[in-house]
């Protein structure tokens, strides 16, 4: 869009590349989607399909991959149950998200940031836009790396080539916000064919598999240790690279795309069903892949075959006969098409993750500071930013051995999630007690009891193992070798952050609870 009015002019006023922004969420695209008025379920469910899978593509990203596959091949299908555990809590955050957008109007950024002081929120700001950086790095990593690994293109260079899919964000902000909805579930399906077509090959332990969805005592046991490793380490691992924070902020503000009569009470309900609805299917999608991907590590390769779990490590035991399970995957291994399948799918997930990310980018930078850039400027800084981190790392394992250089990705990848673990609180607390707020949703749409018991239970639960988990994330920065002191070392700043974060969150929390008495005062008076 190129002309908007200002608010004190009728004439149309030009773009500038930095602008103060304080209107509607991803302004240029909300309430741009019509629906469909008194048709059947499947054709309204089909107009109001879309957003589910653009927040379903952060539950898939690269991030994932390693922390699912290395589950498997070190517990079995015991921590199947964390991947469903997970999925179910994804699915009762992003319904409390969409309905936050939907009857509120506002995204998340925008409600934190009006119930909440201007230095807070550029606080919370900073650390969301952290986080998204984090993630960047896990996609940056994926994109690069199945670029060498189909192409052979040098992996310096293919880092490069990875800031340039702002073309392709350029492209796609010309062909209309169905399109990208269209293409991301096209990419979605691209990532489950490819891993039901390999683990159908390898004619997995069914049973098993279902015995693994209910959890037992030693899903989260820190006794048991296979490659140094434990359940509680694997359970957080996928936890921590499942449910992230931006996809909070993400679905409050896409979930507002449909056009909707907002004074009619039984429309918004009927987005708020039918966003659920989209929603739901588009998780239950992400939960098989993520299943498909621990089962992957079970069932394709031989117990403790993949040494290596990085992606270069994963996309060489698929082509590795000795590494897989039975003959039928070996014979189909060496024409090749195993490994490749797994590059296109780590390639198309970058990517899909790419169109999320800058959406996400651009939500929470104009509802926590008004600030507005243009989508490809707002991602080309944010992966600037996050190549360098990635060259860094490259380049200093430039001269070492390739695993050298394979496992420092990998490290680097998974210590990125540490800010993840950071943020996770400040999206879903703020989330909670705004869904929960009769000021914001009205008598009929705040949270029925279930929904706030299971939402408390919820969150209380993924603070307390992401934080219980930071210990390990931060250890891990100072690798496998790390001395005594340094891991004291690590403990001290890992509970130095804790103490940060409950902080930061009682100050979020007493912002947010204050925020809402001066409106509700506000509301009284002017009755």
């Amino acid at each position: 869009m190129v002309f908007k009015l200002s608010e004190n002019n009728s004439k149309p006023r030009k773009h500038k590349l930095i602008e103060y922004a304080n209107g509607p969420s991803l302004e240029e695209i909300n309430s741009t989607v019509e629906v469909p008025k008194g048709k059947g379920f499947w054709r309204t469910l089909f107009a109001y399909s879309g957003p589910g899978a653009l927040v379903a593509v952060g539950y898939m990203d690269p991030g994932n991959w390693s922390t699912s596959i290395t589950g498997g091949q070190n517990f079995q299908y015991l921590l199947m149950s964390v991947i469903l555990m997970s999925s179910l809590i994804a699915m009762l955050l992003q319904y409390m998200a969409a309905k936050l957008g939907i009857v509120s109007q506002m995204d998340l950024a925008q409600a934190i940031r009006a119930r909440t002081s201007k230095s807070l929120g550029i606080v919370l700001w900073i650390l969301t836009e952290l986080a998204i950086m984090a993630t960047d790095i896990a996609e940056v990593i994926g994109a690069a790396i199945a670029l060498y690994l189909l192409f052979h293109i040098p992996l310096v260079i293919a880092v490069f080539i990875t800031v340039f899919d702002v073309l392709l964000l350029l492209l796609l902000t010309k062909i209309g916000f169905r399109k990208i909805e269209a293409i991301v579930v096209c990419l979605i399906l691209v990532i489950l064919v490819v891993f039901v077509y390999q683990v159908a090959l390898s004619d997995p332990n069914w049973g098993g598999v279902i015995k693994g969805l209910i959890p037992t005592a030693d899903t989260f046991s820190s006794k048991k240790s296979v490659g140094g490793e434990t359940p509680l380490t694997g359970a957080l691992g996928i936890i921590g690279a499942t449910v992230m924070p931006h996809n909070l902020y993400l679905h409050s503000a896409v979930s507002q795309t449909r056009k909707i009569d907002h004074s009619k009470e039984e429309e918004v309900a009927q987005a708020v069903r039918f966003s659920a609805w989209d929603s739901n299917i588009q998780l239950t999608a992400a939960f098989f892949v993520n299943s498909l991907l621990l089962i992957m590590g079970v069932a394709v390769f031989k117990t403790g075959a993949v040494k290596d779990p990085s992606f270069f490590g994963l996309f060489q035991a698929l082509s590795d006969t000795s590494t897989l399970s039975n003959g039928l995957l070996i014979s189909v291994a060496r024409s090749g098409i195993l490994s490749t399948l797994f590059a296109v799918a780590l390639l198309a997930s970058g990517q899909n993750s790419t169109i999320t990310g800058t959406l996400t980018g651009q939500v929470i930078m104009e509802g926590f500071v008004h600030m507005r850039m243009p989508l490809w400027l707002r991602r080309l800084v944010t992966r600037l930013i996050s190549v360098i981190p990635v060259l860094i790392c490259v380049s200093m394992t430039s001269g070492q051995s390739a695993i050298a250089e394979h496992t420092a990705l990998n490290n680097l990848m998974n210590n990125s999630q540490v800010f993840l673990a950071f943020a996770l609180p400040f999206s879903m607390l703020p989330l909670l007690m705004m869904t929960n707020s009769r000021i914001e949703m009205g008598n009929r749409f705040k949270n029925a009891l279930w929904i706030n018991i299971l939402g408390w239970f919820s969150v209380i639960s993924l603070t307390v193992l992401n934080m219980k988990g930071l210990p390990d994330q931060i250890e891990a920065f100072f690798g496998d070798n790390a001395s005594k002191a340094q891991l004291a070392f690590a403990d001290k700043i890992a509970y130095v952050l804790i103490v940060a974060v409950l902080a930061l969150l009682i100050w979020t929390i007493y912002d947010l609870h204050r925020g809402n008495k001066r409106v509700a005062a506000k509301l009284k008076a002017s009755e």
